[in-house]
């Protein structure tokens, strides 16, 4: 029999992160990844690698997250994602599945990403926006938050919002925390508001120390100008807290 020649396979995926570490894949906690990988090798019969576009920490969610894998395997693209959907638990769905070139590399080829950031700030939160929203029950100035936001746009070293461990420091070269942000609007919902974002890439817990930085300047607690200087400080400790995770969704991936 001849064999079939290699597959690349690209898929689009939701999750709810909930009951996640996160995506990526560890040995003793539950991840996006893992499951996704258990499934596709049950289907395939082979051991598979899946490349995600970028690493979601636990308790995120995705609408838009892209990754590939490269199988052998024959079972035709709908096939494979309505196979992939029934053994899915019901947190994890593939949204879209097809063949992509053979250098198509989820991480590697991605243009930018958008995140967005939900946040309730009545006195109570219902049960079912839990885990979907930050709660921050309090009054804000979007108006101070836009302006402060808009700082943000253009290329930046973004240390003043990065997460230890985000990056191997000791590498020399690169663009280390330098990152280019694009598109920013923060808007009103029922009961709150959200914080979208957008550029080339994203540190790790980026987003989430920008909001959680941009949260006292909608209070009033901080000016934009203050904002402002912790943007160019470079340094992580003069910012704020890491906004909770589950307010957190990974919208679109761009290539």
């Amino acid at each position: 029999m001849i064999p079939m020649a290699e597959r690349n396979i690209r898929l689009l995926i939701a999750y709810d992160g909930t009951a996640y570490a996160g995506w990526q894949r560890q040995k003793e906690q539950p991840t996006v990844q893992g499951v996704l990988e258990d499934k596709i090798s049950l289907m395939t019969r082979e051991s598979v690698t899946l490349y995600g576009a970028g690493r979601t920490d636990a308790g995120v969610h995705a609408l838009g997250m892209c990754a590939n894998f490269k199988t052998r395997c024959g079972i035709p693209c709908l096939g494979f994602q309505k196979g992939m959907n029934s053994l899915l638990p019901p947190d994890i769905r593939v949204l879209a599945l097809d063949e992509a070139a053979e250098r198509f590399h989820a991480r590697f080829d991605a243009q930018g990403k958008t995140y967005f950031y939900q946040v309730i700030t009545t006195p109570l939160i219902l049960p079912t926006q839990r885990l979907y929203y930050a709660h921050f029950p309090r009054a804000f100035d979007l108006e101070a938050m836009e302006l402060a936001l808009s700082t943000l746009l253009g290329e930046h070293d973004f240390t003043s919002f990065e997460a230890a461990g985000s990056r191997d420091l000791t590498v020399t070269g690169g663009r280390g925390a330098v990152r280019t942000i694009n598109h920013k609007r923060i808007y009103a919902i029922p009961g709150g508001f959200t914080v979208e974002i957008g550029g080339d890439g994203f540190l790790r817990h980026m987003v989430r120390n920008i909001i959680g930085t941009l949260i006292p300047v909608g209070r009033g607690e901080k000016t934009v100008a203050n904002f402002t200087k912790i943007l160019y400080a470079k340094d992580r400790s003069v910012a704020g807290d890491t906004a909770p995770a589950q307010g957190l969704f990974l919208k679109e991936v761009f290539y």
